[in-house]
């Protein structure tokens, strides 16, 4: 029997760890990051499944596709530098 294996070239250094009710936990070049909802709040009311839908993006991007988000990663290590919020 054939295994099948893993698309080619899918990127595993992202994905989203879990939600919570104060925000989410993202793991990124090995790298634990906690995103509260009150700093990014574009995933506060996103479907689940659309927080979970990220791909990495460029050298240090990170994109939530169908949530037309886009984060580097020292914007989310450095929330306070970027002040712009979505208003929802």
């Amino acid at each position: 029997m054939k295994m099948k294996s893993e698309q080619l070239g899918k990127n595993t250094s992202v994905k989203v760890l879990g939600v919570n009710p104060l925000g989410l936990w993202l793991l990124a070049e090995n790298e634990e990051h906690f995103l509260s909802f009150e700093e990014f709040p574009w995933f506060k009311t996103a479907p689940v499944n659309a927080v979970f839908n990220v791909e990495k993006q460029g050298r240090n991007g990170y994109c939530w596709p169908e949530l037309d988000v886009d984060l580097t990663l020292d914007g989310i290590k450095n929330p306070d530098k970027y002040p712009l919020k979505a208003k929802h």
